[in-house]
């Protein structure tokens, strides 16, 4: 079996970790341009000092899709954002299906194309 590259290991996923931050940090600051700092279900306003606390809820679960009207996104103090993924998993199981059968969004899609792809010829 081949011994795996910690450092290329660690690099690759520090990548991942970042390209989803920026992702995110991209779609949460249109949305709170977009929004009202309330949260969309308990109705708790939120300031700039415990904004933090203040989630971008993505409707249809994917967070590929990020219209630029925002359609798709509604903002969710992390308490009912947790809530309302809790009750997605509670429906699906009473429905028949595991949790695993609802993720949408996989980061390392193309993970396996990136390592062996060779690198461009100058």
């Amino acid at each position: 079996m081949k011994k795996l590259d910690q450092k290329k290991l660690d690099k690759l996923v520090a990548s991942a970790r970042a390209d989803y931050a920026s992702r995110e940090d991209g779609y949460r600051q249109r949305a709170l341009k977009l929004y009202p700092w309330i949260c969309g279900r308990c109705t708790r306003e939120f300031t700039k000092d415990n904004l933090q606390e203040l989630t971008v809820h993505h409707r249809d679960h994917d967070h590929d899709n990020n219209p630029a009207d925002g359609s798709n996104w509604e903002l969710l103090c992390v308490y009912c954002h947790d809530n309302e993924h809790q009750r997605l998993i509670e429906q699906s199981t009473v429905e028949g299906r595991s949790k695993d059968d609802l993720v949408t969004h996989n980061p390392f899609s193309e993970l396996e194309t990136l390592l062996n792809s060779k690198p461009p010829e100058k």
